[in-house]
């Protein structure tokens, strides 16, 4: 089985709903078997500003599928659940990107893993941080090691709410 970590990010209509029918989604698809999910965490839009703030989480996953059949997946829950590519940062009701599949180095013309900006983005970072095990692999201690140079409180990271917990309903 191979190690899947996926970032979750929205920031239109009902946030915490859409993140929690995104991993619902998840937990349906009989190939995947999800093994944690991180907290809530609230963040400011990165490259077009002139939007509502994100709710993001990160998921770890065990599959035996290819990551292209992966990424199938992520698109085919996007799609469910409206999303809409109007411009690139803009808004979402749901964002779905593989950031690490089983500590491969993979570039074709639809995916790149790692994740090509993963080790610039603390929104990414920390959730993915909080869900993975110790000693950490190659990729994720480089995400680590970069977490700890990181401020997150200037990168606008805020803790929301841990996932799964009525309260977090706002």
């Amino acid at each position: 089985m191979k190690d899947v970590y996926l970032s979750i990010g929205t920031n239109m209509g009902e946030r915490y709903e859409n993140l929690q029918h995104a991993v619902d989604l998840l937990k349906e698809k009989k190939e995947l078997e999800l093994i944690r999910v991180s907290s809530v965490f609230e963040t400011a839009a990165v490259g077009y500003t002139d939007q509502a703030d994100f709710l993001n989480i990160a998921v770890h996953l065990k599959t035996a599928i290819s990551s292209v059949e992966m990424l199938n997946i992520c698109q085919e829950i996007e799609r469910e659940l409206g999303r809409v590519r109007e411009f690139r940062w803009g808004p979402r009701v749901i964002d779905l990107d593989i950031l690490l599949y089983n500590q491969e180095n993979i570039e074709t013309e639809n995916l790149i893993v790692p994740h090509p900006r993963m080790y610039e983005r603390a929104f990414v970072l920390v959730p993915l941080v909080e869900i993975t095990p110790s000693p950490f692999d190659e990729q994720l201690q480089q995400a680590h090691d970069l977490l700890q140079q990181m401020d997150c409180e200037k990168e606008g990271v805020i803790f929301w709410n841990h996932f799964n917990e009525p309260s977090a309903v706002n």
